[in-house]
C-alpha cells in the first residue's frame, strides 16, 4: 500500500510545474509515510547527505527534503515542522496536500503532537542543480519568464531571457 501511495505522490509531482521549476529534480527518493500520535515528536536534526535506494545499490545525494502534509491542520494540535534558516525559525503546519520543500542541510524538527494524529509523507530530492543559491536564481528566472509570457511581453526578449535560463541550467546541471 505504501509503495502504491508513494507512486501516486511521485506521479502528481511530475505533473506539477511549480515543483519542477523550484526543485529541478534529477532523482526522487521513494516517499515514506509517518504518523505521529499524541506525545510523538522528532528532535532537531539535519538529514543525511546520501541515501541508498531501497533494495538497490543506487545512491541519492539529498539536496532537498520534502514534507507532504496529509492530515488537515485542525485534525491535530502541535506537530509543527520547524525549519531553521538564516532568517530564524520557520514553523509550518500546512493544509492536507500541501508540500514544503527545504534544503536538506537545514536543521529541522517536528514538534510534539498534543492531540490527534499528524500524517505526512517525507522524501528527498537530488536536484539537477546542487547549489541552493543557483537553484533559487533559476527558479526566480523561470517564474519571471512565465509571468512575462502570460502578460504578452515582447517575444524576442522572452526568447533571449529563456536562452539565458537554459544556458545557466546547462552550466550548473550535474548530469
Amino acid at each position: 500500500m505504501a509503495r502504491e501511495l508513494g507512486n501516486f505522490v511521485l506521479a502528481q509531482l511530475e505533473r506539477n510545474p511549480l515543483f519542477i521549476s523550484a526543485v529541478l529534480p534529477n532523482k526522487v527518493y521513494p516517499p515514506m509515510f509517518n504518523r505521529y500520535g499524541a506525545g510523538m515528536h522528532f528532535g532537531t536534526h539535519v538529514d543525511g547527505s546520501v541515501r541508498m535506494f531501497p533494495s538497490s545499490p543506487q545512491k541519492l545525494r539529498t539536496d532537498l527534503s520534502a514534507t507532504l502534509f496529509l492530515a488537515a491542520p485542525e485534525a491535530y494540535d502541535g506537530g509543527e515542522l520547524v525549519v531553521e534558516s538564516d532568517f530564524g525559525l520557520q514553523s509550518a503546519k500546512l493544509a492536507a496536500g500541501d508540500l514544503l520543500v527545504y534544503s536538506s542541510t537545514m536543521r529541522h524538527r517536528v514538534d510534539a503532537v498534543t492531540r490527534g494524529e499528524r500524517l505526512a509523507s517525507v522524501f528527498w530530492v537530488q536536484s539537477l542543480v546542487r547549489d541552493d543559491a543557483q537553484r533559487a536564481q533559476l527558479f526566480e528566472l523561470d517564474r519571471t519568464i512565465q509571468r512575462l509570457t502570460q502578460t504578452g511581453a515582447d517575444a524576442d526578449s522572452l526568447v533571449r531571457l529563456t536562452a539565458h535560463y537554459h544556458g545557466l541550467l546547462k552550466n550548473w546541471s550535474e548530469i
